[in-house]
């Protein structure tokens, strides 16, 4: 079915997702007025009558909190970095400000910008209407009163419905060509850059942030269905690991319409729905998936000019678009630059020095399944209002508008569900093994671009051309438990492995990440028992390091070794090995620092397990260290070297303590890397006081169970509310955090109004 045009009269979750063009004409736009009741860490219920109300409610009460934050992603998705603030300076991602307006300018055209409106409901359409009038509602109001100090300036302005919608497709293409910004914005013809070096640290930076995409965007998820929760109900533990700053720092928040609508979560800044949260029925989560949601096609070009390129014998043209971007000179003034951006029919070419290179030969283009994708709002909007799991799942089936993320669930029936149904290219086994070169592996998927037979196939079920139709995506519904770590769909649940499907969507028999292997360990320990939202809450908050039950005992043993003429620098290191509790809490010792370490070294070794991944024992391979191999022991050795002499520059001693080192601003924080198994995951930098400032993590944690009355749930915000240094919720759900005190998350009106910290605030268009 092609919902594409958002105009057809399909109907999910018993809401019309679409209304023909006739009746979006008689549609009323009434005055908006919302009610922004807020509880306890400044939390906003937003209540009112109709979806521009609603809108106009989140975006006054986002405003409220983020106004800085909004204001300097809508310059940033505008392609107006250079204008503002120059062309060298970096975006929050450290991606060079021209290189960053050139990308988004490309994405984001009037063209696209328009037919993705367009494609919108009504009812979206009103709701981010809403949003835009109340954000800028607010922005008037402190504009008068005076602007926060890090949003003072120019770039600071009114939003457009058109910002919204350039945010969102940001959001789309964050798991594809988004990544690749400056591989687009740098591709030239080879006879244009004889000569020229190519910028090494800019595509340093690049690929540093490619790596980083999975760890700064993972997560945990764990559905409980009723052969295993304490009350024979669902239950979902959802902890995304997000980033604390920028585009992708979530917002919590509970939306009302009484009669039609009431659903609690977090959202992506500028995103008028809830991501990740609950209803009276259904909870919800997601976790960044292994899918691909993009192919390279390697172009063979024509001998006679490296910009054509052949396709089934013949010579086509490259499609050359000019971008023009503005850019601040010195003296203040602006001037205009612009750059050409290379298409084929598979998309924009990217050039990537030492892995894409664009020569007199090939050149590389980047197809990404999510430009096409305009379902996504309409897809949260449905899952929002879903009153049953079967609900939720049928809206996801029919309109496939999940981006790049796993989504797992949990009702009140007692029903556990896993769905990795999101928007991923129709390239089968039997046409990668045709159209890919084995030599490329399945880490970046390269087809044969001088053959139209390896183009997407399209099945007329999809939702989308070109993409997998729901029905050939992995998808497991259990009454025990479905969980998810960002690995494959393979082991969701070890008694029904989810096997045969294309390299494109999930690969078998391949190694498990740490944290999947705990969370499998942990829901097998709680095998003989009910399981209770403690215990959901337990394996987050545990901090358990579980790399270290794999390999202390050899560590240790090594330690018991003659240590040689290095036995002064290293019994220290030994010693503090030994004293650690293997965890990652605020008072765990410094062999967590030396364990984190050792392992990043160690990591690089080849066979440094003593015994290798065994796809027949998926759950317990690999496991322990081979320090009985030469090279592994003289790895170990250089590492516990190495990180003595980093404690000692660090000013550490054997008091130190993991909240001495790991912080937000002054509050100290527990969790660590997720390559060690750290179910909590934290990624953290290093400072110039020597202390890690945490980037992005546990962000978003909720623990819903049900019951008679509807969702009981608990949960925290770990960066807080709100990004303004001066705020009063700036910081409190961090220390909450710090502290381990998740709090309940209320939901029901006796529980809103019986808050201690209630009040409320009353808006309208007419009242401005």
């Amino acid at each position: 079915m092609n919902i594409s045009n958002g105009l057809c009269r399909v109907c999910v979750a018993g809401v019309c997702l679409g209304l023909s063009l006739s009746v979006s004409a008689r549609v009323q736009v009434s005055e908006a007025k919302a009610e922004i009741r807020r509880t306890g860490f400044g939390v906003p219920h937003i209540r009112a009558n109709d979806e521009r109300g609603l809108g106009y409610g989140i975006g006054y009460a986002y405003a409220q909190d983020n106004l800085c934050l909004l204001a300097n992603e809508v310059v940033t998705v505008n392609g107006e970095r250079a204008k503002y603030f120059g062309a060298e300076k970096s975006t929050l991602e450290r991606r060079n400000n021209l290189t960053s307006d050139v990308f988004f300018t490309w994405l984001n055209t009037p063209e696209a910008v328009s037919a993705f409106w367009s494609a919108q409901p009504a009812q979206m359409q009103q709701r981010i209407e809403g949003y835009v009038a109340g954000y800028n509602r607010y922005l008037k109001e402190r504009t008068a009163t005076g602007l926060p100090e890090q949003c003072q300036g120019a770039w600071v302005r009114a939003i457009t419905p058109e910002d919204l919608v350039k945010l969102t497709r940001r959001l789309l293409v964050e798991g594809g060509v988004g990544q690749f910004a400056e591989a687009l914005v740098g591709a030239t013809p080879p006879q244009a850059t004889a000569g020229v070096q190519p910028d090494t640290q800019t595509f340093e930076v690049a690929a540093a942030n490619q790596q980083r995409f999975a760890l700064d965007r993972g997560s945990n998820a764990v559905a409980v269905g009723r052969d295993r929760s304490f009350n024979g109900r669902g239950m979902l533990l959802a902890n995304p690991h997000f980033p604390w700053i920028g585009a992708m720092r979530f917002y919590e928040m509970h939306l009302t319409i009484p009669g039609q609508l009431d659903v609690m979560g977090a959202a992506l800044p500028g995103l008028p729905v809830i991501n990740i949260g609950f209803n009276q029925h259904v909870a919800w989560t997601h976790t960044v998936d292994t899918s691909k949601h993009f192919t390279l096609y390697r172009l063979t070009l024509d001998p006679k000019d490296s910009t054509r390129y052949l396709l089934d014998g013949k010579s086509l043209p490259m499609e050359k678009t000019t971008l023009a971007v503005q850019v601040k000179t010195a003296d203040g003034s602006t001037k205009s630059e612009s750059r050409t951006v290379y298409s084929s029919q598979f998309g924009p070419v990217v050039q990537w020095p030492g892995k894409l290179d664009w020569n007199n030969q090939y050149a590389f283009s980047l197809r990404d399944a999510n430009l096409g994708n305009d379902r996504v709002l309409q897809q949260w909007y449905a899952m929002n209002r879903a009153a049953s799991l079967k609900e939720l799942q049928t809206s996801v089936h029919t309109l496939q508008g999940i981006p790049w993320v796993n989504t797992l669930a949990a009702d009140d029936q007692g029903q556990s569900l896993y769905m990795n149904l999101s928007v991923v290219p129709n390239v089968s086994a039997k046409k990668l093994a045709q159209c890919s070169d084995p030599r490329a592996g399945l880490q970046l998927i390269m087809l044969d671009g001088s053959h139209s037979a390896c183009a997407w196939d399209v099945d007329p079920r999809a939702a989308q051309a070109g993409i997998f139709p729901a029905d050939q995506l992995p998808q497991l519904e259990r009454t025990d438990y479905v969980q998810h770590s960002n690995d494959s769909a393979w082991m969701v649940n070890p008694k029904a492995p989810l096997t045969g499907f294309s390299p494109v969507i999930s690969q078998d028999k391949i190694g498990l990440g740490p944290r999947a292997r705990f969370a499998l360990q942990r829901l097998h320990e709680l095998d003989k028992q009910p399981i209770t939202t403690a215990d959901l809450q337990h394996m987050v908050m545990d901090n358990q390091v579980y790399l270290a039950s794999q390999v202390m005992p050899d560590l240790l043993k090594f330690c018991e070794q003659d240590l040689g003429t290095d036995a002064t620098v290293l019994q220290p290191v030994c010693d503090s090995l030994k004293n650690w509790d293997q965890k990652a809490n605020l008072d765990s010792g410094l062999g967590l620092v030396h364990f984190i370490n050792l392992f990043k070294q160690l990591q690089q070794v080849p066979e440094a397990w003593q015994v290798s991944f065994d796809p027949e024992q998926p759950l317990t391979t690999p496991r322990g260290l081979a320090i009985d191999r030469a090279p592994v022991a003289k790895a170990l050795r250089e590492a516990m070297l190495a990180s003595a002499a980093d404690v000692a520059k660090l000013g550490l001693n054997q008091d130190s303590r993991w909240g001495d080192v790991q912080v937000s601003g002054k509050i100290p924080l527990h969790g660590g890397p997720q390559e060690l198994g750290i179910y909590n995951a934290m990624q953290s930098v290093p400072r110039e006081d020597g202390k890690r400032e945490v980037v992005s993590g546990s962000s978003y944690l909720q623990i819903v169970t049900f019951d008679d009355q509807g969702p009981q749930a608990e949960g925290l915000l770990a960066f807080s509310l709100s990004s303004d240094p001066a705020s009063k919720y700036s910081k409190d759900q961090t220390q909450a955090f710090s502290e381990k005190k998740l709090r309940p998350l209320l939901f029901t009106e006796q529980q809103i109004k019986a808050d201690p910290q209630y009040q409320l605030q009353v808006i309208s268009e007419q009242g401005q």
